[in-house]
């Protein structure tokens, strides 16, 4: 017999012979599925345990260096320190996706057993090692100080917060997730477990362009536990992609690469331990071709066609009035150009996927942002009735984005149909990093002009995108930069040009603000500029231009009623106004619901059983709270409590098709299907007296649908978007030139959840920090060099003091209550707020992102 490691989990003494990473054991074999793995490098915190009183990461120690200690998971918290960390959490809205929270939860408890009383300042510095992507960690640092107030005897648990009888719109409603994702217990893909599954991994490019010349399988078919090694040949249909079908599912023999993330052949075996081992055993030969790296290397007379129909993807031309016209008679015009970085969401939950056989078809557990698009790609995959594909959301943790398009559950369905058994398949944070789509890189050139007292006159604009090796989402991204490039302001003369090429860089596609941060950055940077020319001050010009309902859009769209950016601007004059030379503001708008046209509908089925008011609506819930939301609407709505309803989640076998998680469009439009049919509900049951029993059985249906015009549409004022948000940002720089405070005030019509959205404001803001100062994706030759502890994200102990205030009118929307999507804009302004801050600073524009010669970026650094 080989050595043997004893330790004790959670008061039981546990012994293996097997050295290997504690994460792996503590999840493989204990199933403690609190432990979370999120990139296996040390680099996130997702998977920290207390080992004897210390907060430590499992993924960097093994079983071996675990010998004699005491080790400590969320599962083996008492109950009264769970029941704590649940109510504290929840009760300051610390949980959005939730992956991170118990390493969170756990980092607290080290914390608070060596000191009971800690400090702000100590609690950051305690959860350093602790990446949260949703939060902006200020409520999560919130939650640990409540829970330690609690232990101390200060405060106590109040279980009506989680139960109580006030659930309605408006209410600081306890998240319906916050339990189980606090504890642990919440099932995300990577913690199914079915009986016979076994895995899949894909053996994927080694350069980002070369013609594959042959794939040899025959060694990795002879390894035992190898159960199939699929290749192009295998794929029906081997192409998907989410709006246009160019991405390969894999590269066949003769085909040439298109990125790194390509996948080569796929490898099914019984085990992760074959699976690794067998993927080494496959050899593929190359022929390496040179990449084509930039925008201008696409654009070339002589560049390859990385695609049929050539380097260009994507183009649009939005026009309106007369720019040239307009900006020769202005007063004062500025010309500048600017760049603006590809970035990597950075999601904690890695993408997987669990697919099985299943009735005349397959079923696959997912981790996306639209269980009906997943659905519809496999079934183009296949070429099936897209009936046959059951799709089902897990818990998603965290998205922004990068999960519209599928990564793993396509080829978890090949697999699984291939074998004839549940296969999982699951991306290293390696893989993740060079596979799904980023956030677009940009070069764009921006002329805006005013007349001499400010007034906007005219925008032209032509903007280029890099769209890397496919297409994802590149059309409406490129679309949403160009007709957000004009701002929150009423002129109406433009000429925005869009072009979105081909390269071999990793594909870029839907990011948080879907365009809207790299257009704005520029715009609103250009805006500073004027305002010193014409000789007033960014807070005037802004408001001198601001939209107000009843005026007209540089779309045409005639503002509706809720519209309050000046009511943001107001909200943020003080803070501005008394940090002038070293503060920065920035506005910005952004669709709710995808509109432009499209039939963006939002549906939702209700049904009465046991008591209890069940929704259905598959809407993804990717930590941004919509499906607290619709209780909240529908306790509103029907005078339901908490205990009287619950959500079923997003699957496309249960719940009708409410669109994907994107364009901050699930709280209107799929919480307004909630209501419709919340109506019904609540006519029915007063007809019944109230006696909800006497409906056992019954269904109510809704479908909401708000037309819109298409772009371009020959109307004077077209309806482009259901809705707009609005936003202003300020940023305020310490004597070091550190963001000390940023007040971002929102216009999001109705608030629904008071807790929410400030949470959402928060982590959206120190997105757009990070995209400002810290954070770049650094490529060479296309290959990404990044790994998830060099992507420059912020930590707990970097954040500055970030003030969420939200404005809310009388004068609101008729749908949903009035309530818009806070998802996506609380990341634009910031990063033009923090230009114009240390523009403001030292009188030097700085054109470029992440931003150079600043205290995160010193000039001596360099990029």
């Amino acid at each position: 017999m080989g050595e043997s490691y004893t330790f004790t989990v959670n008061g039981i003494l546990r012994e293996t012979e097997e050295e290997k990473p504690l994460l792996r054991y503590l999840r493989d074999d204990l199933h403690l599925t609190s432990v979370k793995d999120g990139c296996s490098e040390g680099a996130c915190g997702t998977c920290t345990i207390v080992v004897d009183g210390k907060a430590v990461r499992s993924c960097i120690l093994t079983t071996k260096k675990a010998v004699g200690k005491h080790i400590l998971t969320v599962e083996g918290l008492t109950e009264a320190e769970q029941e704590t960390f649940v109510y504290a959490f929840g009760a300051v809205g610390a949980v959005q996706c939730g992956f991170c929270i118990p390493g969170m939860v756990l980092s607290g408890k080290a914390l608070l057993d060596q000191n009971p009383d800690p400090s702000e300042d100590e609690i950051k510095k305690a959860i350093r090692g602790n990446v949260c992507r949703c939060t902006g960690y200020k409520k999560i640092i919130e939650g640990i100080s409540l829970a330690g107030a609690i232990l101390r005897g200060e405060r106590t648990v109040d279980p009506a917060l989680e139960w109580g009888e006030r659930f309605g719109v408006g209410e600081r409603a306890f998240r319906s997730d916050v339990r189980d994702k606090v504890l642990g217990r919440g099932e995300y893909c990577d913690d199914v477990a079915l009986p016979g599954m076994v895995h899949a991994s894909a053996v994927r490019s080694e350069y980002p362009r070369a013609r594959v010349l042959d794939i040899d399988a025959s060694a990795a078919l002879a390894l035992p536990g190898v159960l199939a090694v699929l290749t192009a040949e295998d794929v029906p249909h081997n192409k998907v992609g989410h709006i246009q079908q160019d991405w390969d599912v894999m590269i066949a023999r003769g085909d040439v690469t298109r990125c790194v993330g390509d996948a080569v052949c796929l490898v099914v075996a019984e085990t992760e331990t074959a699976l690794a081992e067998a993927k080494k055993l496959v050899k593929v030969t190359y022929e390496p071709l040179s990449p084509v790296r930039t925008i201008q290397e696409a654009m070339a007379e002589d560049a390859p066609r990385l695609h049929p129909n050539g380097n260009l993807c994507q183009s649009r031309h939005v026009t309106r009035g007369d720019a040239k016209a307009a900006l020769a008679n202005s007063k004062y015009v500025v010309t500048q150009s600017y760049r603006t970085p590809f970035t990597e969401h950075a999601f904690l939950e890695p993408e997987c996927a669990v697919a099985f056989p299943y009735q005349n078809g397959v079923k696959v557990y997912t981790s996306d942002q639209g269980v009906y698009d997943t659905r519809k790609e496999i079934a183009i995959m296949l070429g099936w009735e897209p009936e046959r594909i059951m799709v089902e959301n897990k818990l998603v943790g965290g998205g922004f984005g990068g999960k519209e398009d599928v990564s793993v559950q396509h080829i978890a369905v090949l697999a699984a149909l291939k074998v004839g058994r549940p296969v999982k398949v699951k991306f290293s944070r390696k893989e993740s990093i060079a596979f799904h789509p980023k956030r677009h890189y940009m070069e764009g050139t921006f002329t805006l002009g005013c007349d001499e007292n400010g007034i906007f006159t005219g925008l032209d604009c032509e903007i280029y995108f890099d769209t890397g090796a496919y297409a994802s989402l590149c059309g409406p991204v490129l679309e949403r930069a160009c007709t957000h490039s004009v701002g929150p302001y009423c002129y109406q003369n433009t000429d925005i040009r869009g072009y979105g090429y081909y390269t071999n860089n990793p594909p870029a596609g839907a990011f948080r603000g879907f365009g809207v941060c790299q257009s704005e950055f520029a715009l609103e940077s250009n805006i500073n500029l004027l305002a010193e020319q014409v000789g007033i001050s960014p807070w005037e010009i802004r408001y001198r231009n601001a939209i107000e309902p009843g005026k007209v859009l540089p779309n045409g769209q005639i503002a509706d009623c809720s519209t309050a950016l000046k009511e943001t601007l107001e909200a943020v004059r003080e803070a501005y106004e008394q940090n002038a030379g070293h503060a920065g503001i920035a506005c910005a708008m952004k669709n709710t619901g995808v509109g432009v046209g499209l039939p963006d509908k939002g549906r939702a089925r209700l049904e009465v059983r046991g008591g209890v008011v069940e929704i259905y609506a598959a809407a993804s819930d990717i930590g941004q709270g919509c499906a607290t939301v619709f209780l909240q609407i529908l306790s509103e709505t029907a005078g339901l409590r908490r205990v009287q309803m619950r959500n079923m989640g997003s699957s496309s076998e249960l719940a009708p098709d409410s669109g994907t998680t994107s364009g901050s469009r699930q709280t209107l439009i799929t919480g307004e299907a909630v209501r419709i049919a919340a109506a019904d509900l609540k006519k029915a049951l007063d007809g019944v007296g109230g006696d909800l029993s006497a409906l056992e059985g019954r269904e109510f249906f809704a479908e909401f649908f708000d037309p819109t015009d298409k772009l371009g549409a020959d109307k004077p004022n077209p309806k482009s978007h259901v809705a707009y948000g609005f936003a202003t940002h300020v940023v305020v720089l310490d004597d070091d030139g550190r963001v000390k405070e940023v007040w971002a005030a929102h216009d999001s019509g109705k608030v629904v959840n008071p807790i929410s959205i400030q949470g959402q404001i928060e982590g959206g803001v120190l997105m757009g920090l990070g995209y400002a100062l810290t954070e770049d994706f650094p490529l060479k030759d296309c290959v990404p060099q990044a790994k998830f502890g060099t992507l420059g994200l912020m930590r707990a102990d970097q954040i500055p003091d970030i003030h969420a205030i939200y404005v809310e009118k009388k004068e609101l929307l008729p749908f949903a209550y009035g309530a818009k999507g806070i998802g996506e804009i609380a990341t634009i302004p910031t990063a033009p707020a923090v230009q114009g801050a240390y523009y403001a600073r030292d009188h030097v524009l700085r054109t470029a992102l992440p931003m150079q010669d600043t205290f995160y970026r010193p000039a001596s650094k360099g990029k």
